[in-house]
């Protein structure tokens, strides 16, 4: 990355945008010539001239290379382990356990909006970092620096944040599944239509339990 005077300057918002979206059949790229940013849908037959264009610009543009899921990921991690309300890293630690992470993470902090505003914080904080690292060894003229400055990095190191584990070195959701599953069966028969019309009860108050399963 190297600011020139004269170079295009870059549709920041747009290539923050670029950086965080990574649906297997998007492509982002950078017009060196311009400083837009173009995105490419795999299936939208209307993007075959931006397709067109790409493909005959040589070096023109830029392909951006997104943070992957497991990158993000690590952010929600890292942000989990930063939390000090006990009750709410546990719910988060819950949440971000197995298939359906990122859906149930934001359900949780709809729920604490102070948390969820320092979310967005941190995570653009993590997004401009990724960003300054994919730039810094590229050799592309820019006609400013990226105006979030210099970001520094979170308390928190860059590390598997620590779940508690089970009895039988399960993650935390599937022992809490087990611990219910085994009070069940231990159930007299007569006390589980309750427990039903409870489950069905939770259910149906929060529906994005059984969506993002």
């Amino acid at each position: 990355m190297r600011v020139v005077q004269g170079a295009p300057i870059p549709d920041w918002a747009a290539l923050e945008t670029a950086f965080e979206h990574n649906a297997p059949d998007t492509h982002s790229y950078l017009d060196l010539q311009t400083g837009q940013v173009i995105s490419v849908v795999d299936t939208r037959p209307e993007d075959e001239e931006k397709r067109k264009s790409v493909r005959g610009g040589g070096s023109r543009y830029v392909h951006l290379d997104p943070a992957s899921s497991r990158e993000q990921y690590r952010w929600m991690e890292r942000f989990v382990a930063s939390v000090e309300d006990s009750a709410l890293k546990e719910r988060l630690i819950l949440a971000i356990d197995g298939k359906g992470a990122f859906r149930r993470f934001k359900d949780v902090l709809l729920s604490y909006p102070v948390e969820r505003d320092r979310w967005f914080s941190y995570r653009a904080n993590l997004l401009h970092i990724y960003i300054d690292l994919w730039l810094e060894p590229r050799e592309i003229d820019l006609g400013e620096l990226p105006p979030w400055g210099k970001p520094e990095p979170p308390a928190e190191p860059d590390i598997p944040l620590q779940k508690p584990l089970g009895e039988r070195g399960e993650g935390p959701t599937e022992a809490l599944r087990r611990q219910a599953r085994d009070l069940v069966d231990r159930m007299p028969a007569l006390e589980l239509p309750s427990a039903v019309a409870y489950l069905l009860f939770l259910s149906e108050r929060m529906p994005s339990i059984l969506e993002h399963e």
